[in-house]
């Protein structure tokens, strides 16, 4: 029996491809969207498509309401996932990176108030809630914390004048196009009645469904590989990816849910990871050499888990990525 019609945007990506395999595990009927449904890291996504018979892929870009709009006709619900992390080489992050993400979220939210689905869900992240330096340091940052986007605006202007601080400049202005989509998304919402949910997942890890390797992935594939050397000793929120998809659903099929969500499981800096990882897996070449990093205090899940939602030991996403690494062969070289 259909248990219901939602869309899945960005549906070939780490998080929604498990997002999109749990719904259609539990008897959902899929849309999901993807710029180039042909494009070989979508193949995992095509087999699933060919062997559910639930699952339709619609060509559709966060930039092109009409995509969107055939694609979440006849749903009775969003998950609006789809977020391209570009490289950290932005020449332009005010076009390149805040405009696409707040006119893509908002794009979403006009299809699917259009089409009067019951609810949305929008992944966010973390990124819209830590970076704001008047946070206080000694106590867990909560679903009222956020990110102060003058701050993360002045910030990325300023460390673009250094080719060292490149890496703190993307991440400043990741962090306000990330705060920016989601507060402009929650106004509209109120505007248009209507009935929006966010998750703001930490560095999401775990197996891989898709091909190709994912950026926050890639930080721990770099770790198994040695890089960088020094490594900054910074602290590291995680949470897993299967245990995320899980809190994205929760979001959606919970009546009482509502507003935002934080979705991060532990937290440890690069020293204790990489001791971890070492233990677990001895033979890798791990960095051996560290820098002190920026420390960003910690994440309270407490009113997500007060939805019911659940998560795993720390240990059992490590291994269960490390093997999934070692069979795709992501770890030669």
């Amino acid at each position: 029996m259909e248990k219901g019609r939602v869309c899945v945007t960005g549906a070939g990506g780490f998080l929604a491809s498990w997002v999109v395999e749990v719904l259609l595990s539990q008897g959902y009927v899929v849309h999901g969207t993807a710029r180039d449904p042909g494009d070989a890291k979508n193949a995992h996504l095509n087999k699933l498509a060919e062997e559910s018979g639930k699952l339709k892929i619609f060509k559709a870009d966060l930039l092109d309401y009409d995509s969107l709009r055939s694609a979440i006709d006849g749903c009775i619900g969003v998950l609006h996932v789809a977020s391209p992390v570009p490289p950290t080489s932005v020449p332009n992050p005010e076009l390149e990176l805040l405009e696409p993400a707040v006119t893509g979220t908002l794009n979403v939210l006009k299809a699917s108030a259009t089409s009067k689905v019951r609810r949305v869900v929008y992944v966010s992240s973390v990124a819209s809630v830590m970076m704001n330096p008047n946070l206080p340091k000694d106590r867990a940052m909560d679903e009222a914390c956020w990110s102060d986007k003058e701050y993360c605006r002045k910030t990325g202007i300023s460390n673009c004048l250094s080719l060292l601080s490149l890496m703190a400049s993307f991440q400043n202005w990741y962090c306000l196009s990330k705060t920016e989509a989601e507060s402009q998304a929650f106004d509209y919402a109120k505007s248009n009645g209507l009935d929006l949910v966010s998750i703001c997942p930490s560095l999401i890890l775990g197996p891989l469904l898709q091909p190709t390797l994912n950026a926050s992935s890639a930080v721990l594939v770099n770790l198994l590989k040695g890089m960088p050397d020094p490594a900054p000793n910074r602290i590291r929120h995680i949470v897993d990816v299967r245990d995320v998809a899980a809190a994205v659903i929760l979001a959606y099929e919970k009546p009482e849910a509502e507003g935002r969500y934080i979705c991060s499981s532990h937290t440890i800096n690069t020293v204790n990871l990489v001791e971890k990882l070492r233990s677990l897996f001895p033979d890798y070449n791990y960095p051996k050499n560290f820098t002190v990093g920026e420390e960003w205090g910690y994440f309270s899940n407490e009113r997500l888990k007060m939805l019911g939602w659940t998560c795993r030991p720390l240990e059992e996403t490590l291994v269960d990525a490390i093997r999934n690494y070692q069979g795709a062969r992501l770890l030669l070289g």
